[in-house]
């Protein structure tokens, strides 16, 4: 591992870590991603992702400032001396996460301000390596129950979706035909880590249907026309919730696979609900149904 300082935003690993939170196209050129936050990196690193660069404000994860370089070195190595390192007023960042870095940058307060998205990240962003999600590496368990998401276009939905999945529990989603990518930041500060917590692979809508047939689970549409209410619908056995965007809906692919077409409620004058709403509905009837 190796440890640095940098206090100016004018440094190139700060530059390079800022073109990473707004190019796509530089994260896909360079393999890497950024992740904000304690939480995040420690759900990115118990997922099994490697963090290449490491920064952190040392006055807002709980050191004390003013430590020696060998006293932030025994830290990193977990062998820091108690007696030595004053109590801190947050918890000190998880040392797995430190570790886990293949160099550590230690930026100021004022600097860390300029880097970060949010206030409340405990000190923490990083740059993590990117890694292929596939079909080929789930794992399902009898009666899964799956998300899938076609052509969502905001990264704020799906991180969102993301959430609700792991609330509920669900065994993967599938994106297909993705609009956005996967390690926009926005996605990840939206799923709070659950982009992590939760099995998820990118595929197109044809390999997506030939996967769920082939695993015998059940394709359950989200559409208004010719659908029947969602409650009325046996998600016991293997499930798939398909769900597309809000102003076009699903194409004809997953209407003509579909095993059911289901709907929600809507009582009002509008015709549609937010797509990270209409999961979250529709996968807890799904843990309804199973725990009954």
């Amino acid at each position: 591992m190796r440890f640095e300082s940098v206090t100016s935003a004018q440094n190139a690993k700060v530059k390079t870590l800022l073109a990473l939170q707004e190019k796509a196209r530089l994260r896909k050129e360079m393999g890497l991603f950024v992740v904000e936050g304690r939480r995040e990196l420690e759900h990115c690193v118990r997922a099994g992702f490697e963090i290449d660069t490491l920064f952190y404000c040392p006055e807002i994860v709980g050191l004390a400032v003013g430590h020696s370089s060998a006293i932030r070195y025994s830290a990193l190595t977990r062998n820091a001396d108690p007696t030595r390192v004053k109590a801190p007023e947050c918890p000190l960042p998880d040392l797995d996460v430190l570790s886990a870095a293949r160099q550590v940058v230690e930026v100021p307060r004022e600097l860390y301000g300029k880097i970060a998205y949010r206030g409340g990240t405990e000190g923490m962003i990083a740059e993590v390596k990117v890694k292929e999600r596939t079909l080929g590496e789930l794992r399902l368990p009898e009666n899964p129950l799956v998300v899938v998401l076609e052509g969502v276009e905001k990264p704020g939905n799906l991180g969102a979706v993301l959430r609700s999945a792991d609330a509920a529990g669900a065994d993967a989603v599938l994106i297909c035909d993705p609009l956005t990518d996967l390690y926009n930041p926005n996605l990840i500060r939206a799923s709070i880590g659950a982009v992590f917590t939760v099995p998820v692979a990118c595929c197109t809508s044809d390999e997506a249907i030939k996967w769920l047939k082939d695993n015998n689970i059940n394709i359950y549409t989200a559409q208004l026309q010719d659908s029947s209410w969602y409650y009325d619908t046996d998600m016991r056995g293997g499930t798939a919730i398909v769900i597309g965007t809000e102003a076009t809906g699903l194409t004809a692919a997953w209407r003509e696979a579909a095993d059911a077409h289901i709907r929600i409620p809507m009582l009002g004058e509008l015709d549609s609900l937010n797509a990270s709403v209409s999961a979250a509905i529709l996968l807890f009837e799904a843990v309804r149904q199973r725990n009954a």
